[in-house]
């Protein structure tokens, strides 16, 4: 089976094959007798032993090489590409290094073997170093704009917020796009660490300044939220709790046991009850997400709460059989209740044994929220699960 390898050695002869019969029949007759020169030896036998699989050969044939010209140099690249796609990253980095070693090379040639020597550090978990490296290249070189991201790669892989920031705002500049929503992210995760560090204070400031970025962002208001917990703040939180759901319901499972908890120490169960029942009112189909969050947090004792619940239990066909609702709706309401919280109990511990988000770009599942996505990389695209997988739970009773 051809290798891969052998078919860039194929591309690159089929590439100079179709330069000299351009220049043969298009090209004047001083190009004619240019190209009757011989190629390069070296670079022949460089090839060479490409072709034959030798590349140790090869690589240490190419390094010793004296003359590199413009017809050279890219199968040079070609072939620090070729390493780093197959994870020889030593052997990249050599071919890189030793192109930018080179007294004659072209300024363009010199920007990209260095992007390419800072690709090679990063594949090879040489942060710092490819951080040095593209962090040269930002300063006018036509690899700034993709530097510039690959910078913002290893800052948050780092957490290092502040560099972001900074480099991002670089970005908007150049290339006029915003991503006030990153930044947006990037002051979030700053306002995070200082609430641990009991530096309210300064998470508030961090709050301020996000609203300039991306003000519609609701873990803004989350974190703002959390902040006037911290602080004591309770009818603050509530009010921020409240606008969260009713901005988007998708943070129910994040806002709801926060409102929940603040609401019973504040003696406001009753009032988060009347906010429940308009958000219901409001928005078709809350209920089941409501249910949701109420049994993987175990919330109950609010009427509205305990109401969503019992329908979302009643109005799955699965659950419905294996509750027997023909049994159940004989009894009395004091047993049916004692099923119900029998079964609530068992959709507790599926539902805490299962993933209860997924990024909605990638797939990537996870038990907590992540704004930024570890798979994909990208930010606020998790969403939560609104559902318990039934079949699963009567296929783990049939086997208890």
């Amino acid at each position: 089976m051809p290798t891969e390898s052998t078919f860039l050695l194929a591309g690159l002869f089929i590439l100079l094959a179709a330069i000299g019969w351009a220049l043969g029949r298009f090209g004047e007759r001083d190009d004619i007798e240019e190209i009757k020169y011989p190629l390069n030896i070296d670079y022949l036998k460089g090839l060479n032993f490409l072709l034959n699989e030798q590349t140790d050969q090869a690589l240490e044939h190419f390094l010793k090489m004296v003359r590199v010209d413009d017809k050279t140099i890219e199968t040079h690249f070609a072939l620090g590409s070729l390493f780093r796609r197959r994870g020889e990253i030593d052997r990249a980095i050599r071919i890189h290094q030793n192109i930018i070693a080179r007294p004659d090379l072209a300024p363009d040639q010199k920007e990209q073997a260095l992007f390419s020597l800072a690709k090679d550090y990063q594949n090879a978990g040489l942060l710092d170093r490819a951080e040095n490296v593209y962090a040269n290249l930002v300063s006018g070189s036509r690899y700034q704009i993709e530097s510039l991201r690959q910078l913002l790669r290893i800052y948050e892989h780092e957490k290092e917020w502040e560099k972001a920031i900074d480099s991002s705002q670089k970005l908007e500049k150049l290339n006029g796009k915003s991503i006030g929503l990153k930044i947006s992210h990037y002051y979030c995760e700053l306002a995070e660490i200082a609430i641990k560090e009991k530096k309210f204070d300064e998470a508030l400031s961090y709050v301020t300044t996000i609203k300039k970025y991306f003000p519609n962002t609701l873990r803004m208001k989350l974190v703002h939220a959390k902040i006037a917990c911290e602080m004591n703040n309770l009818n603050q939180a509530i009010e921020l709790y409240c606008s969260i759901l009713e901005e988007n319901t998708y943070l129910i499972t994040e806002a709801l046991p926060h409102l929940f908890n603040i609401s019973s120490k504040a003696g406001l169960l009753k009032q988060l009850d009347s906010s429940m029942k308009g958000l219901c009112r409001q928005f078709d189909g809350i209920k089941v997400d409501i249910a949701y969050t109420a049994i993987v947090h175990n919330l109950d004792g609010v009427p509205i709460i305990d109401e969503c619940v019992k329908e979302y239990m009643f109005s799955e066909p699965t659950l419905s059989q294996f509750i027997d609702l023909q049994t159940t709706n004989a009894l009395e309401n004091g047993g049916q209740n004692e099923v119900i919280i029998k079964v609530r109990k068992g959709l507790y511990k599926l539902a805490t044994s299962s993933p209860k988000y997924q990024c909605k770009e990638c797939g990537f599942s996870s038990q907590h929220l992540l704004w930024h996505c570890p798979s994909c990389k990208n930010w606020e695209t998790q969403r939560p699960f609104s559902n318990v997988h039934f079949d699963s739970l009567l296929q783990r009773s049939v086997v208890n």
